[in-house]
């Protein structure tokens, strides 16, 4: 894999290689060229908006989003966010990381689906998420140029994203689909699970245990 694509350098230290080989021993292609698109996004609009950040810890962030859809790192009970968000952190504190990093790290990964909040958060948290909401339905489309996106997609093809990302959230997710309460991942549950009723906020208000 070339270092540079559409002049974004993709981080090769021994930290960002060695977390780019656990998405690639654990996912499969499909979350490796999502992952990719999603950081060289990011990175484009952290450059293009000139703000400072760290490449290396958004790369990372980038390569554990969606880490805790596979087989190997899926909870029996948390959101699928805090599945890739923990093991972010493992793989961090295993290695030395400081604390402050890891944070940044878990806080991105954590909060990636978390629109209208994550956004405001931390800047590597900030791109990231435009970066995952840029591949996955197209937010913000013209602000990168069609020829940009074509050394983006040539380097990491979409092989059918719009389908397929759908069908991994499901199979990350479908044995515990009480998890998606409150998420854009319910949506998916309502789509794949045959009579499916997603938790309703007001019903929980007004059915609680309070007497009035």
């Amino acid at each position: 894999m070339t270092n540079f694509i559409a002049d974004i350098k993709i981080p090769d230290s021994k930290l960002a290689v060695e977390a780019a080989e656990l998405l690639r021993d654990h996912g499969d292609d499909l979350l490796w060229n999502h992952s990719n698109r999603v950081f060289l996004f990011a990175a484009m609009k952290g450059n293009s908006s000139q703000v400072k950040y760290d490449a290396e810890l958004l790369y990372i962030s980038s390569l554990f989003h969606d880490l805790g859809l596979t087989p190997a790192f899926r909870s029996p009970d948390k959101r699928f966010e805090v599945d890739g968000a923990n093991a972010a952190r493992d793989f961090l504190r295993s290695r030395g990381i400081p604390e402050e990093s890891i944070r940044l790290v878990w806080n991105a990964v954590a909060l990636h689906t978390t629109v209208g909040i994550v956004e405001y958060m931390e800047t590597e948290a900030a791109l990231m998420n435009f970066g995952v909401g840029y591949d996955v339905v197209g937010k913000n489309f013209d602000f990168i140029p069609a020829e940009v996106r074509k050394q983006v997609v040539e380097a990491f093809p979409r092989d059918q994203f719009k389908h397929n990302i759908l069908h991994a959230f499901w199979e990350g997710f479908k044995h515990k689909p009480e998890t998606t309460y409150g998420t854009m991942n319910a949506d998916v549950c309502e789509m794949f699970l045959p009579g499916y009723q997603r938790p309703n906020f007001c019903h929980h208000v007004l059915h609680s245990k309070w007497e009035e």
